[in-house]
């Protein structure tokens, strides 16, 4: 090894030897760069990281090193995601306390969620496409900074009208995440896994709408007897898992020396040598930072040329969204309105059994739609469909009766089938169809469509009783089902 240090100093080239461990340069075209000629005679700078390279059975193979960071994205990615819920679960655990204090009317509150998710639908659109144009990191980490400020500002509010350009910022902050971090498991999954993959990430906002709403009120209501603290817990909860974020996330496996992981799978058994130089992943500009072309509108719609059946998903998540955010963001109230001899915190508990199931619903729709059906994503979607229809038309009969176990045992139900059928539509199947090249733009288009329908689920609560509004989603999610039901056989085209 001293020996090749010091040829390399002296800038002689050596052709490769049968030494055993020798790692020879990978073949390609040169550099044109390289051609330079350089002062004295000396070697041209090469803009590698320094790295130690180890030779002989210890050397570690990129197919590990892949393995390894296949587990922190997904792991960070996962984290980062149910930390949005804390901020956007505060207000759905404060409306018990505002409608109590009454420091606004319930149709207020519904005028405020539809506004939310407006500019929720409006980010989804612009996000997916400026995450393609500059990286997860900085759209996502940009996005939670933005939904803590907002958060701790509403706690701090003390009049109605200051929620209103809240609201907005929140609405845009919280859009950030879904898109950027499902490009995360896309640049890191290849497809034969990405179903199981991105059925494991979708139970991040299940499990964030399962502990957000809670863990707010808890502070809220039992802590500080104020509505307002569910703003600050939010926003606290959010601050911690910026930080980490920001110090661990990658945005590609290119980032970290590694092949796309759309390129041939033999690389991966070569060995793992480290970073490898910016220039060979994307183009540069004269001073040497990566070149990016200025984002166009055409961009938002990209996804959509690349496979039509995008713009198919986007119209069933339209329709099939509403039913989610309604219990998401009113649950507590909808659970009150059918058994008014609750407590408040216990009104916020009982819809805790959506969430549960809605954890496990992910999992098992990946699960199948990768064994059972042969990765195919449209199955297990009409499926879950299917039986939400059947869960939410129940709700009506059920509710009348004011049973506490029978209202928990039907939010149960519709959790399972929504959260199955919506992680199919907004997560592995807009992955697939986007393709790794497209990933954030399909999720963000998916989402923002899905997101208008949001909007209902946010305002109809303010203004109709639940049993009015499950039945109309109960006729929504059908319609879902047969728009979807034609293309049972269809898979993604090739990237």
């Amino acid at each position: 090894m001293s020996e090749q240090r010091r040829s390399a100093s002296s800038g002689q080239q050596h052709p490769p030897t049968d030494t055993p461990g020798a790692v020879a340069a990978p073949e390609g075209p040169a550099d044109p760069s390289s051609q330079a000629p350089t002062p004295q005679g000396t070697a041209a700078p090469i803009p590698f990281e320094t790295v130690p390279i180890t030779t002989g059975p210890l050397q570690r193979t990129m197919r590990q090193e892949l393995r390894s960071w296949q587990i922190r994205i997904f792991a960070l990615s996962w984290l980062a995601y149910v930390a949005f819920y804390f901020p956007r679960s505060a207000f759905s655990a404060a409306k018990v306390g505002v409608l109590d204090e009454g420091f606004m009317s319930r149709e207020t509150l519904g005028l405020l969620d539809a506004l939310y998710l407006a500019a929720y639908a409006v980010g989804q659109f612009v996000w997916g496409a400026t995450a393609e144009r500059f990286g997860t990191k900085v759209v996502v980490a940009g996005g939670m900074i933005m939904a803590c400020v907002a958060a701790i500002l509403m706690g701090l509010s003390p009049a109605v009208w200051m929620f209103i350009p809240l609201m907005l910022v929140q609405g845009l902050a919280q859009s950030t995440g879904w898109s950027g971090l499902s490009k995360n498991i896309a640049m890191f999954f290849s497809v034969t896994v990405r179903g199981r993959a991105m059925g494991f990430f979708s139970t991040s906002y299940a499990f964030g709408g399962l502990v957000g709403a809670p863990f707010c009120a808890w502070f809220a209501y039992q802590l500080f007897d104020s509505w307002r603290w569910a703003f600050i817990a939010g926003a606290g909860a959010m601050l911690i898992a910026i930080v980490i974020f920001f110090i661990f996330q990658r945005n590609s496996p290119e980032d970290v020396g590694l092949p796309s992981i759309d390129s041939n799978k033999e690389l991966l058994n070569g060995p793992y040598l480290g970073k490898i130089p910016v220039q060979a992943v994307s183009p540069v500009t004269h001073s040497g930072k990566p070149a990016r072309r200025p984002m166009k509108l055409s961009d938002l719609l990209a996804a959509v040329r690349h496979d039509p059946m995008v713009l198919r998903l986007g119209l069933v998540y339209f329709l099939i969204k509403p039913a989610r955010y309604a219990i998401l963001l009113w649950g507590p109230v909808l659970v009150l309105e059918a058994a008014p001899q609750l407590s408040m915190m216990n009104a916020v508990l009982v819809p805790v059994a959506f969430g549960v199931a809605g954890v496990f619903a992910p999992i098992a729709a990946g699960w199948l739609s990768d064994t059972v059906f042969g990765a195919r994503r449209v199955p297990p979607s009409v499926l879950c469909l299917v039986l939400l229809v059947v869960s939410l038309a129940l709700w009506q009969p059920i509710a009348a009766t004011g049973s506490i176990t029978g209202i928990t045992v039907l939010l149960a139900a519709v959790g399972l089938t929504a959260y199955g059928a919506d992680s199919m539509i907004s997560g592995v199947a807009a992955v697939d169809f986007g393709t790794s090249k497209y990933a954030a733009g399909a999720t963000g288009f998916i989402n923002g469509c899905g997101s208008i329908g949001a909007i209902l689920g946010g305002l109809l609560p303010g203004f109709l009783t639940g049993s009015t509004i499950f039945t109309l989603f109960a006729g929504a999610a059908l319609v879902g089902a047969l728009i979807m039901l034609p293309s049972w056989n269809k898979r993604p085209a090739a990237a």
